[in-house]
């Protein structure tokens, strides 16, 4: 991996008609492509941008809405046994996971049928379930648009190789250079997103299910104390 990156980011030296080296650096590559090679390396960079800040957001939104109150449920048994209602509503709007949120609706339809508690519960945990996975499609979009836009630079850079081919009257090593460098790069960029995007949706899909899980869960222990003698 560290050998790939010394080659990729590395100064090439490309060696001139008059036979001097000359070093490029890689803004000179990309520069050198004109504006469509620029036009794909910015795409790139924006769409790696984009992908590190949705998965920092929602791993951060996610690992909070993740956080176990292991005495949250007991809390609640104890409010709602000792027919403290309003103390139980307060303990869950004190407690910000969608959890907590789920169980309020349920408090909040005491006194009517456990067929509708649990209808409105499930709505409020569909509502929940939503805003966990906000954005997670976005972040599975680049996973899959950022190595497509790396072939096209792939294409692109080939086509400017051909082209400078075509264009001289002595075809040198350094006339094809440019062009499949750049093509190099944009494949390898659009690569590195690609994987890291995939990578870090797939992740976090993982941890949505597990809050799913634990949702689920307290709701099953939610309805089994309103089905307890005396409530």
């Amino acid at each position: 991996m560290l050998n790939l990156s010394f080659l990729l980011f590395q100064s090439p030296d490309v060696v001139t008609e008059e036979g001097a080296a000359k070093s490029q650096n890689l803004v000179d590559i990309v520069v050198s492509g004109g504006p469509i090679g620029i036009a794909i390396v910015l795409i790139l960079l924006i769409l790696s941008f984009l992908a590190l800040v949705i998965f920092v957001e929602r791993y951060l939104t996610i690992k909070k809405a993740g956080k176990i109150d292991e005495n949250f449920i007991n809390n609640i048994r104890a409010s709602v046994g000792s027919g403290n209602i309003e103390g139980a509503k307060a303990l869950c709007r004190a407690t910000d996971t969608p959890a907590a949120r789920m169980i309020e609706k349920g408090l909040m339809r005491i006194g009517k049928p456990l067929k509708d508690i649990d209808a409105a519960i499930e709505n409020v945990g569909n509502l929940e379930v939503f805003k966990l996975e906000k954005n997670l499609s976005s972040l599975a979009s680049i996973s899959g648009a950022a190595p497509m836009v790396g072939f096209l630079g792939t294409v692109t850079g080939m086509i400017l190789a051909f082209y400078e081919m075509s264009t001289q009257q002595n075809v040198t090593p350094s006339v094809l250079a440019g062009g499949i460098y750049q093509a190099l790069i944009t494949t390898a960029f659009g690569l590195v997103i690609g994987i890291f995007a995939f990578v870090g949706y797939n992740y976090l899909v993982s941890k949505v299910e597990q809050v799913i899980f634990q949702m689920e869960k307290t709701t099953l222990d939610f309805m089994d104390l309103l089905q307890e003698p005396g409530n």
